[in-house]
């Protein structure tokens, strides 16, 4: 039950030992504090890390094709590389399992127009597999299928803002939009959970670009996604495999570092990865050095108060008090202490990282947070602390003799 005289007495006890109190407070506030500030500091690494992901799968590798630097084969230097729909099916037909989705990419763009309204789009023709590749959410209708593709539909998905700018937010899916004087049917309005340019982009089947567009079966880049059972190494290794069948495909020289440039979200993954958790284990050594700096700093303090506080035990005992009312007594104001000061430093901690908010984007710092759990975790620890480290001086202190402890110094 709430003790209502023993609570006045311990806030009493605070009250008359301000500095004490003060001094054992900040030590448990700063401590919270710095451990508060550099979680949350890693946190904010960590979002800026997995911002640089969001916009595709995790899994993915592209491919695009550039100039020559070498020759081969009798072909010149500079020669520009061409990808067609036959390396995008050799490309599956090679590596099989090794792939989890796949997708060619067309870059056009092209007017776009609705009933008097005009605007500016970038075309992307692409196959179904680029749903998931691109990481697209559906939010009306459906995304290209494989029959658009087969049968050279004209039909068209578009993003939330090309929506937005035609049909200002009304029922889009079954209109028809004009794309470079050809009709497209709406066929589902799609939105990604990043900037606004990847919203504003409008897909066609690539099968309708190189029929309508092009005449010709050439590709833009090729999309994969490798299949997530692959660690790191098997990807980075199945990403060169592909370098190199394609190099072999177009007559490529096997050294030439520029026709084919491939870029492996798996690469990047495994180097994020491996800093996150450098970053990690330095966090958390110096967030456990500052809290080991905070127990000593309790330990030291509460070996004081004990010492301090002798004459008034033994007085407490001559009226008397019993040993386990006077340890719970030290502790219990030991804890009120700790509770409040940790409290506060974790306060003053995620007030601060809300503060500083996107503010030290430019130092790869991107919404700073820490769970409420971790730094509450933190207190506690630091409160058992405080008790196992006042619980022997306060425990000896009990058993002294009244007339001893009066005659303390």
């Amino acid at each position: 039950m709430f003790d209502k005289e023993l609570w006045s007495e311990i806030f009493q006890s605070i009250g008359k030992n301000k500095l004490r109190s003060i001094l054992s407070g900040f030590t448990i506030t700063f401590a919270i504090l710095i451990f508060t500030l550099l979680f949350g500091i890693a946190n904010g690494l960590s979002n800026t890390f997995e911002s640089f992901f969001v916009n595709n799968a995790s899994n993915s590798i592209f491919v695009h094709a550039g100039k020559t630097s070498k020759p081969y084969k009798g072909k010149q230097t500079g020669r520009r590389v061409k990808l067609s729909n036959k390396e995008f099916e050799y490309i599956n037909d090679e590596n099989g399992e090794k792939i989890e989705y796949s997708t060619a990419r067309i870059y056009k763009n092209f007017d776009v127009s609705y009933k008097g309204k005009r605007n500016n789009y970038s075309i992307r023709a692409v196959h179904p597999d680029h749903q998931f590749v691109e990481q697209s959410i559906v939010t009306g209708g459906r995304y290209l299928n494989h029959g658009d593709i087969k049968d050279h539909l004209k039909v068209a998905v578009i993003g939330k803002l090309v929506r937005e700018d035609l049909f200002q937010n009304k029922r889009a899916v079954g209109k028809y939009i004009n794309v470079h004087g050809i009709a497209f049917k709406i066929v589902g309005v799609f939105e990604e959970e990043t900037d606004d340019n990847e919203n504003r982009i409008i897909y066609i089947p690539v099968s309708t670009a190189q029929s309508l567009y092009q005449k010709n079966d050439y590709i833009s880049a090729i999309n994969l996604t490798y299949n997530p059972k692959m660690n790191y190494d098997e990807a980075i290794s199945f990403g060169t495999l592909i370098t190199n069948q394609l190099k072999e495909q177009l007559e490529i020289a096997p050294k030439d570092q520029s026709a084919i440039r491939v870029r492996n979200y798996a690469e990047a993954k495994k180097d994020s990865d491996q800093m996150m958790f450098i970053l990690g284990i330095l966090i958390l050594f110096i967030g456990m050095g500052t809290l080991i700096a905070g127990i000593v700093g309790i330990s030291n303090i509460m070996v004081y108060i004990v010492k301090e506080r002798t004459k008034e035990l033994g007085i407490r005992k001559v009226l008397g008090a019993s040993p386990n009312s006077i340890v719970g007594l030290i502790l219990l104001e030991s804890v009120t202490i700790t509770s409040l000061a940790g409290y506060l430093g974790m306060l003053i901690g995620m007030g601060t990282l809300h503060l500083i908010g996107d503010s030290f984007e430019k130092y790869f710092i991107t919404d700073p947070s820490v769970e409420r759990s971790v730094v509450i975790s933190a207190v506690i620890i630091l409160i058992i602390s405080g008790c196992i480290a006042g619980y022997l001086p306060a425990k000896k202190a009990s058993q002294i003799k009244p007339i001893v402890a009066l005659r303390s110094e």
